[in-house]
């Protein structure tokens, strides 16, 4: 009887956290009210997280903000009665142009982690990007794409070299589309909302923690009842797999390697057959740079204001860097994007498409899978209505014609 009233418990649960989900996604109407719901959810550890950057986080704020210091110069009577924002990257199509954005860690927000956004993703026509250290394996995620799904894999460089060969050649197995290699990372930024929390990951289960679950019982109930959290790439080939507790600055310290190079790019496309993207570029020069040593694309990125508070916000970068590489190489710019708007911005401003993750983190701990389903409804909704009323119908007429930028 005891084990009927617990699965009666667990069937009422369900059912409650499935209406609420509806009742609250009915007043959703953008990403910052799923920022609002996530930080009423989640615990404030888990939330500061995923919302916090380094330092002072001026560049965290920068990169929203360089958005909103532009304006459009809307076109009239063009003809919208059929909006289309399709578009391809890297040789494949796209419902629109945005890629979500690797993000780790993610089952910290919910319990299903990466594999409910790569099935939102898959719903939504986009690609996703696994992080090397996510939470849902490799596998897993292949598992539950779509035949059609665009996966892409993101490499962070450890000092063991035969421990990035071997996740290379499973992505390739799984039926990955590209690598991403990040390399803004020699070192971690200091989040200092993290050091203040004493934050590791997996989080610990303390005093904290417990009074957290009570403020914030639908995470704590789905955080306990759920398979511990691990570095789900990583399980079984180190022994630091997330087992324990880590703090993530001497993880990084200890595993990655600070050596990388311009050179790790051949040996990478050595042991890759694919297209290789490198995330985390931040000047002209090393726009140059990835363009000569021969990459399908670049991601211009700060880490999302989460490593070197000061470094330039992407989208205020980007007109220098397509100016630049003419065409040379694919480019997304990463970071700051809250809105189909931004989109259609990045994209006018010579972008081939964005990439984004806290929106969809937002959204996944505010709301589970449904959530990230809908933010990417409000975003794609976002790039159509703005594209309708700029009297741009398709993505190709979208140009820095349409753009005022501040003086």
């Amino acid at each position: 009887m005891s084990f009927l009233r617990s699965i009666r418990s667990v069937v009422r649960f369900r059912k409650f956290e499935l209406n609420r989900t509806k009742r609250l996604l009915r007043k959703v109407a953008n990403v910052d009210d799923l920022r609002s719901l996530a930080k009423r959810r989640l615990p404030a550890g888990v939330f500061d997280y995923i919302d916090g950057g380094a330092e002072d986080e001026i560049t965290l704020r920068k990169n929203v903000d360089a958005y909103r210091n532009v304006s459009f110069k809307p076109r009239v009577l063009r003809d919208m009665t059929e909006v289309d924002s399709s578009t391809h990257l890297l040789g494949r199509p796209l419902a629109f142009p945005l890629v979500l954005a690797p993000t780790g860690f993610t089952r910290i927000a919910h319990s299903e982690g990466e594999l409910a956004v790569v099935r939102a993703a898959d719903r939504a026509g986009i690609p996703f990007t696994l992080s090397t250290m996510a939470t849902r394996s490799i596998e897993e995620c292949a598992a539950v794409a779509e035949s059609d799904s665009r996966l892409w894999f993101q490499i962070y460089t450890w000092r063991d070299r035969s421990i990035v060969e071997n996740l290379v050649k499973r992505a390739a197995e799984a039926g990955f589309e590209a690598v991403c290699l990040t390399v803004d990372t020699a070192v971690l930024g200091r989040r200092e909302r993290d050091v203040r929390r004493g934050f590791t990951l997996p989080p610990e289960v303390g005093p904290g923690t417990i009074l957290d679950g009570i403020k914030n019982p639908g995470w704590t109930w789905d955080f306990l009842r759920a398979d511990p959290i691990r570095f789900a790439n990583v399980e079984g080939i180190t022994s630091l797999d997330g087992s324990t507790a880590v703090d993530l600055a001497e993880h990084m310290k200890s595993q990655f390697d600070p050596g990388l190079s311009w050179s790790d790019v051949d040996w990478l496309r050595s042991i890759w057959e694919g297209p290789i993207l490198i995330k985390g570029i931040q000047t002209v020069e090393d726009a140059l740079i990835a363009a000569e040593v021969g990459v399908e694309a670049i991601a211009i990125s700060n880490h999302g204001g989460r490593q070197l508070d000061g470094a330039p916000a992407p989208f205020d970068l980007l007109p220098e860097v397509v100016e630049a590489i003419q065409g040379r190489l694919e480019i997304i710019c990463d970071g700051g994007v809250r809105r189909g708007s931004d989109i259609v911005k990045a994209v006018s401003m010579g972008a081939q498409a964005v990439m984004a993750g806290r929106p969809y983190l937002y959204a996944l701990g505010a709301c589970g899978e449904r959530g990230v389903d809908h933010v990417m409804d409000l975003l794609h909704e976002g790039v159509e209505r703005t594209m309708a009323l700029i009297g741009a119908a398709s993505i190709d007429e979208l140009s820095q014609e349409l753009i005022s930028r501040a003086q």
